[in-house]
């Protein structure tokens, strides 16, 4: 962990990042996204991802909902309620659709238990929620969504031939995903100055244990 947050670091977000150091590369450029991306991915690689993202939702969902009650206000509480429901609508029917694609059937994707680096990406987001400290849960969902948009950002026409691919990349590679993200970031910047130096610590601690954790979880789709 290097120097504590000054103003003249640029936004408090900007800092985390830099603080992550390598990590940040390595996830929003690892193999499994580039070869996302390039339309060149297994599909027993996608199968096993998706299948461990689906597991996981459920993780994603408690940690919203903790985000809902801590937020300060009704106005962010409106803004989280609104995320959490697209992730229990929309990307839900895609991750159905896509099972049926990859031939999931029901029981396997309701009996599967997470892998070790999944679960302990998913206990991180936990730990984090059930502080009930708004700037920590911020912390690990920045993180998470950050990385999901950046590596989304590279995608260039043509999108992958592979509905599931296609549209996971479009699920994160969107205008209305990038203004949730960038809401998730200025809430953190607005807040993250005035942490004292202690509790800029662990925000700053959470957030690279996640972003380490996400090229983890890139790593197990490999079954590394």
């Amino acid at each position: 962990m290097g120097a504590l947050y000054s103003a003249d670091q640029g936004l408090f977000t900007d800092w985390l990042r830099t603080e992550t150091g390598p990590l940040w590369a390595q996830a929003t450029s690892h193999a499994f996204t580039t070869e996302l991306l390039e339309d060149s991915l297994d599909d027993a690689v996608y199968r096993r991802y998706l299948i461990q993202d689906y597991v996981f939702i459920e993780t994603l969902v408690t940690v919203l909902g903790h985000a809902v009650a801590a937020a300060p206000g009704m106005p962010a509480k409106k803004r989280w309620a609104h995320f959490l429901g697209l992730i229990t609508a929309e990307e839900n029917d895609y991750f159905l659709r896509s099972f049926e694609a990859l031939g999931v059937p029901e029981h396997e994707r309701e009996t599967t238990s997470l892998l070790p680096p999944i679960q302990a990406f998913a206990t991180l987001m936990l730990e984090a929620a059930r502080s009930n400290r708004y700037d920590e849960i911020l912390a690990v969902v920045v993180a998470a969504e950050w990385v999901y948009l950046s590596w989304a950002e590279k995608a260039v026409q043509p999108y992958p031939k592979r509905f599931y691919l296609r549209e996971w990349i479009e699920l994160h590679h969107n205008p209305m995903f990038a203004g949730i993200v960038a809401w998730l970031r200025a809430e953190l910047d607005n807040i993250g100055p005035g942490l004292s130096a202690d509790r800029q610590a662990i925000v700053a601690h959470r957030f690279k244990e996640l972003v380490r954790l996400e090229v983890a979880f890139f790593d197990a789709a490999y079954g590394r």
